[in-house]
């Protein structure tokens, strides 16, 4: 039986959603040879800004140029007020498992999630035990991973909470649109995005209890995958870019090397991981962190965002427990659903697994990128068979859930305008208040029947453009 892909720009009988039909119109008249050239001098103009990303191990060289698609992915304003109504429910739960499970553990204690599967994940820092967050916030910054399935349902597919990386791409996407094709911004009332580096700096200043707090971007450095954002995001903010070694800690209080002395700082916005925060604390070996930031935090004369101890909460083994929390926390029914799953550390869950496996996807729980993943449907015997021991051998860092039927954008390939599988994250900053920009970052995964759309996998980007409903 064939899958049923839901289509974003046409219905099944073929006719233009309308909320795509200003675009539809645009494209139809315009000639395909100025299609391509403006194709051409958006690489060149990504190039020249040096909008890469670095992939590991990679033979070919590492510095990537992430692809990106002129058609854009359209949202009616209706639609996506529905998004971001889920989306802040989901990341408020999240925070408020994470305030509890590091304080009272109440969620523990009623038998909702099963004290060993939180306190001995590899996400949870019992250093944090105990310490209190200035408004009780710990993911200040949230990407959430949503998919829509073949009936057009959105579903969340994953949560993330520790450095969740894109939205260079998802504005610098918007702004190669309005340069090269200002016409159709003018034919369409499309939300502004290009307020999310004001948004995201007054929400770090928010999580101070400063009046006026020095906020720094900290990245692990230029050989980092995602530096390209770390500086484009530091220079959208106007805020100091800084490394581990431009850093120290005196009386419990962090400081950077200034050509003028030394300056205190009061929040980071921190890519990098917890591990390599603080050698002192962490990683001994890590030459990326800085010695005694730990210290310095826990006597609360710093803000780390997002706070560490996150992980626990985007780990995928606790992602099936989010609708639960979501009841729990808010007394609310969740707004968007979890894509069925199951955990493999269940034996009879993890048998359905092994007996379905040419059907399923299987994820590792610490997992990202796109790595160590099986897609059942596009993967050989022998593929399924080594899945297939590395299971057995060890269940419970897997889950598994069913191959969604991803909906479909059109795309620009090389033999003209195809439909390619696509995501969307959007993402929602907690501050004061709980807010993200209308729309998000649009993956879109290149190759023919590919549903992996992480650029680390060969998947480019679309704008995304949230607009008023026709």
């Amino acid at each position: 039986m064939d899958r049923v892909f839901y289509d974003e720009m046409f219905d099944p009988q073929g006719g233009c959603r309308p909320h795509y039909q200003p675009f539809s119109s645009w494209l139809s008249s315009t000639p395909a040879d100025m299609l391509d050239q403006r194709r051409r001098e958006a690489d060149l103009l990504f190039h020249r800004a040096g909008i890469t990303f670095t992939l590991y191990g990679d033979e070919q060289g590492t510095e990537r140029l992430i692809p990106f698609d002129t058609i854009p992915r359209s949202i009616p304003m209706s639609e996506w007020r529905m998004v971001e109504r889920g989306c802040v429910q989901r990341v408020q739960a999240l925070n408020l498992f994470l305030a509890d499970i590091y304080h009272d553990q109440r969620i523990l204690k009623a038998g909702v999630i099963a004290p060993e599967q939180v306190l001995t994940n590899e996400g949870y820092q019992p250093a944090m035990q105990g310490l209190d967050l200035h408004g009780d916030i710990y993911a200040h910054i949230a990407g959430v991973d949503l998919v829509r399935d073949g009936d057009g349902t959105y579903y969340v597919l994953e949560d993330n909470l520790r450095t969740p990386s894109g939205v260079s791409y998802m504005l610098e996407d918007r702004k190669m649109m309005m340069r090269l094709f200002p016409e159709l911004f003018a034919a369409q009332r499309i939300a502004p995005i290009n307020h999310y580096p004001n948004l995201l700096l007054e929400t770090l200043k928010h999580s101070s209890p400063m009046d006026n707090p020095c906020v720094v971007v900290m990245t692990p450095g230029r050989f980092n995958s995602a530096f390209f954002e770390h500086a484009f995001l530091a220079r959208e903010m106007g805020v100091e870019l800084v490394e581990g070694a431009d850093l120290f800690v005196r009386d419990e209080h962090l400081y950077m090397r200034t050509t003028s002395g030394a300056r205190q700082v009061d929040v980071i916005y921190r890519r990098l991981d917890d591990g390599f925060l603080d050698p002192l604390a962490f990683n001994p070996d890590s030459t990326l962190g800085v010695p005694g930031l730990l210290s310095a935090y826990r006597a609360g004369n710093l803000v780390l965002a997002n706070a560490i101890g996150t992980g626990v909460a985007d780990d995928k083994s606790i992602y099936p427990f989010v609708p639960d929390m979501i009841r729990f926390y808010l007394d609310e029914e969740p707004i968007l659903a979890n894509v069925p799953t199951w955990q493999c550390r269940k034996p009879d869950e993890l048998s359905h697994v092994l007996a379905h496996l040419p059907e399923l996807v299987v994820k590792e729980t610490q997992g990202s990128g796109g790595y160590g993943m099986l897609v059942g449907p596009a993967a050989s015997v022998s593929e399924i068979e080594a899945f297939r021991a590395r299971l057995k051998a060890n269940p419970a860092a897997y889950i598994a859930q069913p191959t969604l039927s991803l909906s479909t954008c059109p795309t620009f390939v090389e033999n003209g305008i195809a439909p390619r599988h696509i995501d969307l994250r959007p993402f929602v900053l907690s501050g004061r208040e709980t807010r993200l920009v209308p729309g998000g970052l649009t993956r879109v995964a290149l190759r023919e029947g590919s549903l992996v759309v992480n650029s680390s996998q060969g998947g480019g980007t679309k704008d995304t453009w949230v607009v008023e409903d026709c």
